[in-house]
């Protein structure tokens, strides 16, 4: 395995439990390694479109108000925001448990140093069209029939990995070096086995 740096892109929901935890693992890793992540929001709404999302629908569409959000802080501030807004958004929401959308949306924004105008954009579909791009390329590398987390390394994109809680020091650095062990093979498509835990934060 090459030892230069990796080239990494991790595609997320806010709303997602498990996109955030593997986004943690994620974070840690390429501050210990020195890499860079390069984040981009996309829609689980968009994903699931057509189907009947049951008690899922408000949050996927709670998702989609923040990835419009993300969408148009990177058009206006560019991409090195994208992350620590996605960082502000999960912490409220998953291991915080809330769910007041709008006052999450205003505390990020804050927190990040953005402007408050921007949480007007959650309700402004002009920025569905980039969200849906993002969302669609994410698919398109990724493999049909997949969800978020969706990771590239080194132009190898796939689903996950989903662990649960994100782990930590060597543990992280030890799956790390799996994951991109698999991708650097050539036909590696898929491991998996069935989830028997929730969510842990």
């Amino acid at each position: 395995m090459s030892a230069s740096q990796p080239q990494v892109e991790f595609w997320f929901d806010p709303i997602c439990p498990w996109c955030w935890m593997t986004s943690r693992w994620v974070s840690e890793v390429s501050a210990v390694r020195g890499f860079d992540v390069s984040w981009h929001p996309v829609s689980l709404a968009i994903i699931n479109e057509g189907r009947d999302a049951g008690d899922h629908a408000e949050g996927m569409r709670q998702g989609q108000r923040m990835g419009r959000v993300a969408v148009a802080a990177e058009q206006a501030h560019g991409a090195e925001v994208v992350g620590r807004l996605y960082t502000a958004f999960g912490t409220r929401i998953h291991p915080g448990r809330r769910d007041d959308t709008d006052a999450i949306i205003a505390e990020a924004l804050s927190e990040v140093g953005l402007p408050e105008t921007l949480a007007a954009t959650a309700d402004d579909t002009q920025f569905d069209g980039m969200l849906r791009e993002h969302t669609s390329h994410a698919l398109k590398i990724a493999g049909p029939d997949v969800g978020v987390p969706i990771i590239s390394i080194d132009g190898v994109a796939f689903f996950g990995p989903v662990v649960t809680p994100a782990p930590t020091g060597d543990l992280a650095l030890q799956l790390w070096d799996g994951i991109r062990a698999a991708a650097s093979v050539p036909g590696f498509y898929e491991l998996k086995r069935g989830r028997t835990v929730g969510p842990q934060f």
